[in-house]
């Protein structure tokens, strides 16, 4: 008897061992788990893959280049299409390369700022996305896992991801509305991870012979604003919260102006307030325009003698709603600075 109870208690042991192990492998299956490994893939792998995008008009074609070498970061982005375009980062500098200009441009970049321009998913993005596998498929002749992100509300599209399920890497990404429709598809013809990439394939193939070269690569130094006024939003869609304010020299505009950056984690929107040159009476917030080109939305009125624009790849209700939601505080006793750290606790 005690030989048999002694068996049988073994016997549990292996199967609550057994349950806790296939329990632990379907954890590491969750599809949060994937778009995590897909944001490791992304960021700290070498590779080399041609990809056609589009976003509502024709489709382009290109190819990009993504190494890491002792923790610096070099990426390559090249249009295979008629213009020719190249641009190249490394580290803080990116270099434009502008055939159908004769311009070669040099700025300064953050370091954090690729040149593919992916979304970053994180473990708060699950607060307003409903995050699921549909299918284990093969997409070109790869076994991938099709996960979708989708909105739980107005304010912020959603995705579907072809993600590979050997290396983690998204082979096809489709950004969708709130009706499913596609607005914008990154898909990839080829995607190959390596082991060593060269410096050579990070030199451009563009003859810069004859070009002009504008440079700004410097860290720029930060502008102040002519206005004493600090703008903070009154209210914000659930989730979006401000990421960073700083003032901004933009092209045409004499003053520098107010740039803020608000994100729910995944969909970012900035906005940028000047002074409205042709305004006539300080309460008109009548004088209105939007406007929306592929995925991006923008939404420009006037508060107070101020022009504010929202710009982000978000629905036409976001920017608008932010946009809208501003309103001008004095610098001078900091009261503006602590309604901005109250909205941020809000939401």
């Amino acid at each position: 008897m005690r030989r048999r109870a002694w068996s049988n208690g073994t016997e549990r042991l292996t199967w609550l061992a057994l349950a806790c192990a296939l329990s632990a492998a379907a954890a590491a299956e969750e599809p949060t788990h994937w778009l995590l490994r897909m944001n490791q893939a992304l960021t700290s792998s070498n590779y080399d893959g041609t990809f056609a995008h589009w976003q509502g008009g024709p489709v382009e074609m290109l190819r990009i280049i993504h190494r890491v070498q002792d923790g610096a970061v070099a990426e390559r982005l090249v249009s295979l299409d008629t213009s020719r375009r190249e641009f190249i980062r490394s580290g803080t500098t990116l270099t434009c390369y502008l055939p159908d200009q004769h311009t070669v441009l040099v700025e300064h970049r953050s370091p954090q700022e690729s040149l593919f321009g992916f979304p970053k998913f994180n473990e708060q993005t699950a607060k307003f996305y409903d995050i699921q596998e549909l299918a284990r498929t093969r997409f070109n002749r790869h076994d991938t896992h099709l996960i979708t992100v989708s909105s739980k509300d107005e304010f912020r599209y959603g995705y579907r991801l072809w993600i590979d399920d050997a290396t983690a890497l998204p082979l096809k990404t489709q950004l969708c509305d709130s009706h499913g429709r596609t607005i914008e598809q990154i898909e990839f013809a080829s995607f190959t991870p390596m082991a060593h990439i060269p410096d050579a394939a990070f030199k451009p193939d563009v003859s810069t012979e004859g070009f002009q070269w504008l440079r700004s690569d410097a860290p720029p130094k930060e502008p102040q604003l002519s206005s004493s006024l600090v703008w903070s939003p009154v209210k914000l869609p659930p989730g979006f919260r401000m990421m960073a304010r700083s003032a901004q020299i933009l092209p045409g505009l004499p003053n520098p102006v107010d740039q803020m950056v608000f994100t729910d984690g995944l969909a970012s929107v900035s906005v940028f307030v000047e002074v409205y040159q042709n305004h006539t009476s300080a309460g008109d917030v009548t004088m209105t325009e939007s406007a929306r080109v592929g995925s991006s939305s923008a939404f420009s009125t006037v508060i107070d003698g101020h022009r504010i624009t929202a710009v982000g790849e978000v629905p036409p209700v976001t920017v608008r709603f932010i946009a809208s939601s501003l309103r001008a505080q004095g610098a001078a006793d900091g009261s503006s600075s602590h309604a901005v750290s109250q909205l941020g606790a809000q939401h």
